[in-house]
């Protein structure tokens, strides 16, 4: 199948399916896993994703070697002290993770600048301040690659001040401060779920790490960390898209390894909403239901992250009357909302708010994806639209998605 062109058709989500692993964090672990040069094994990992295969790609470049058996990831060193990452093909935005493993560990990195999904201006001046504050020197080399060293051995701990919660501002503080000399602590850090999966695995390799909830994060520097065997946590993105995509199509779905608990806020909202569940013993059971306009703004962890509000606009565009959707974090980000109308969703943007008058009915159309969670509602506005839906650049929900056709097919919808 071309991985550039998906066609749809309208279907009814019905059956099982199971929550893969999840790539944001995923993604993280691998970064991570430079932080020692011990056999690192991860299971529950997503290994047919786009960005995770890229990464892997990246890992071997840095000295690593990898294997994979299912949903598992041996990863070992195979040549140490490599710090430069000469790569020039697709960047994905890791890299500022992957120079902070390189910087900690070996005193100095070089990457390229970070790629991915374009969401206005994303950019690493939070990732350069906490280096500088750890010690490092930080600069820019021509084409288009970051560089970072540090003057003694180690980096040296210090006051990391977030002037906003950041995840990945987060993350690498954490990744930075474990190998750093001293003490660090990092004010202000954005808590969740993928940043307890990568403190709980870091704290296997022997990190000492303590959590004060939102208040701080405090991190005792290691002289080194060793090898790992950890489990990554369910996929929450992947596994709202099923329950969404089950009320919205009237389907019904039983989504296995659902993690409930790291999605309680949206939930309470769909449920709010219209959508029918019930809990089973690890799984959710979405009986359909009928979607009811919705209201959300979007917020740092436990609310609904940004990632999230196109699927809630999909489900807005599904009921009758007025939803608003308003993205506080990356305000506009509503590129989306345009490829959906032309299959007929009515909406209008006033200032940060996406006003949507759902009910009416969709329309197949040639639509495109314009990045990963876009790609995502595009594909479910398909499987209500009458005819066929053409999605350009589905390559794009394939680096969030793993076997996506196994688990539409699964759920009785081919495409």
């Amino acid at each position: 199948m071309d991985s550039k062109i998906l066609k749809i058709s309208k279907g009814r989500l019905f059956g099982q399916v199971k929550v893969s692993g999840a790539k944001n964090s995923a993604l993280r672990l691998l970064a991570a896993s430079l932080l020692s040069d011990e056999q690192i094994e991860l299971n529950n990992f997503p290994n047919g994703l786009l960005d995770v295969q890229v990464h892997l790609e990246m890992l071997k470049v840095l000295g690593k070697d990898y294997t994979t058996d299912g949903d598992t990831v041996f990863i070992r060193e195979n040549k140490a002290g490599v710090v430069s990452l000469d790569w020039t093909e697709r960047s994905i935005r890791n890299t500022l993770l992957i120079l902070g493993a390189l910087v900690t560990r070996f005193g100095e990195g070089r990457v390229p600048l970070p790629g991915g999904c374009k969401l206005g201006e994303r950019k690493y001046d939070l990732h350069v301040m906490l280096l500088e504050n750890l010690g490092a020197k930080v600069w820019e080399e021509e084409p288009g690659f970051l560089c970072a060293k540090v003057e003694g051995k180690r980096l040296q701990g210090n006051d990391i001040h977030l002037p906003m919660r950041s995840t990945g501002a987060t993350e690498n503080s954490i990744i930075c401060a474990s190998l750093a000399e001293g003490k660090t602590t990092v004010w202000n850090p954005h808590i969740r779920p993928e940043i307890m999966d990568l403190i709980d695995m870091l704290r296997k390799m022997g990190a000492k790490i303590t959590v004060y909830g939102q208040k701080c994060i405090v991190i005792d520097g290691v002289e080194r960390l060793s090898g790992v065997k950890h489990a990554v946590i369910p996929d929450n993105m992947e596994a709202l898209t099923w329950a969404i995509g089950s009320v919205i199509t009237n389907g019904e779905v039983e989504i296995q390894n659902f993690p409930y608990e790291h999605l309680e806020v949206p939930m309470v909202y769909l449920r709010e909403s219209g959508m029918k569940f019930y809990k089973g013993e690890d799984s959710l059971i979405v009986k359909g239901g009928n979607a009811y306009p919705i209201e959300i703004s979007t917020g740092p962890y436990p609310g609904i992250n940004s990632d999230m509000q196109p699927l809630f606009a999909v489900y807005g565009a599904m009921s009758k009357g007025e939803s608003k959707v308003v993205d506080l974090r990356f305000p506009g980000r509503y590129g989306y909302a345009e490829e959906l109308a032309k299959m007929g969703m009515s909406y209008k943007v006033e200032g940060d708010l996406l006003v949507i008058t759902g009910g009416n009915i969709l329309k197949g159309a040639h639509v495109n994806a314009l990045d990963l969670r876009a790609g995502i509602a595009l594909l479910l506005a398909g499987l209500t639209a009458e005819g066929e839906t053409t999605i350009e650049n589905s390559w794009q929900i394939h680096r969030g998605y793993e076997n996506l056709e196994e688990k539409l097919k699964g759920l009785d919808i081919s495409i």
